[in-house]
């Protein structure tokens, strides 16, 4: 089941709460989800697979461009779509867009339209009006997943759109992201929520290095005043970066760590192919 939607709105977040576990980071900076990551939800007698995508977007250089086409890749060979809205900002133009993609793709489609607890009861019913104008859809859910409030009914409707067929993940596992891939993405969003304008677009994460013990990390930046940035007066932001990320990565492995990180400089890696074919995005 892909989940689209527009940047921000809240996709990740959705998909974590259905998930009840947190497979997909979360930030307020646009472009957060830069890869396809899956969310597994397991029944007695089902297997649902959520694949949060990155938002759709106009690409501006390599590493936009493959996160668009993980997108439009995305959209074949799927057996519906969850189209995430906002509804506390204005159904427009680029919910228009996305929605065209998807109601025209082939597959049923639910909409959930997210972030109710913050309106009124009418202008949710406003709201759902406009949503309703986007296309033909199998469902439409007002939700809140900050609250977890409307879910049940969302995630019934979702199982109701799978054919049958064999489980594609073993029991238990709840995520198609490598462990390496998962802890790197928990220390970006952490570098995510403490830098601002343009450094947090310029940050990735790699994990190089799992032992029992042992978690180490490269940071890359474009440059040197945002490493001078990510590093901190005397190594406070990658203190801070490093505090926050260690108990989530201690939570996943189940186990304490020592969390290594190592801030590098890599010009124009969003222009380098090899190195993103080489993180995986």
């Amino acid at each position: 089941m892909a989940v689209t939607g527009r940047p921000n709105v809240g996709k990740s977040t959705l998909v974590n709460a259905l998930a009840r576990e947190k497979v997909a980071i979360v930030s307020d900076k646009p472009q957060t989800t830069r890869r396809r990551i899956s969310a597994v939800l397991d029944g007695d007698d089902y297997q649902l697979v959520l694949a949060d995508l990155p938002g759709f977007q106009r690409p501006r250089d390599p590493l936009t461009e493959r996160m668009q086409k993980t997108v439009d890749s995305s959209l074949e060979d799927v057996d519906g779509f969850l189209l995430v809205l906002a509804a506390d900002e204005r159904i427009g133009a680029g919910d228009r867009f996305v929605a065209e993609r998807v109601f025209t793709a082939g597959p049923p489609v639910v909409v959930a339209l997210n972030k109710v607890d913050r309106l009124k009861p009418h202008r949710i019913a406003e709201q759902i009006q406009a949503a309703a104008a986007l296309g033909d859809f199998q469902s439409l859910h007002p939700v809140s997943a900050l609250r977890g409030e409307g879910l049940e009914a969302l995630e019934h409707d979702l199982v109701g759109l799978l054919p049958e067929g064999p489980r594609y993940y073993e029991e238990g596992e709840q995520t198609g992201l490598t462990i390496e891939a998962r802890l790197a993405e928990l220390v970006r969003e952490q570098a995510l929520a403490l830098t601002r304008d343009e450094v947090p677009h310029a940050i990735e994460v790699e994990v190089d290095e799992i032992e029992e013990a042992h978690v180490r990390a490269r940071l890359y930046v474009e440059t040197e005043s945002q490493k001078g940035i990510l590093v901190g007066k005397g190594g406070s932001m990658i203190k801070a970066i490093g505090s926050g990320a260690r108990p989530e990565i201690e939570r996943v492995l189940g186990r304490k760590v020592f969390l290594e990180l190592v801030v590098k400089v890599r010009p124009h890696w969003r222009r380098d192919e090899n190195v993103l074919q080489r993180l995986g995005i």
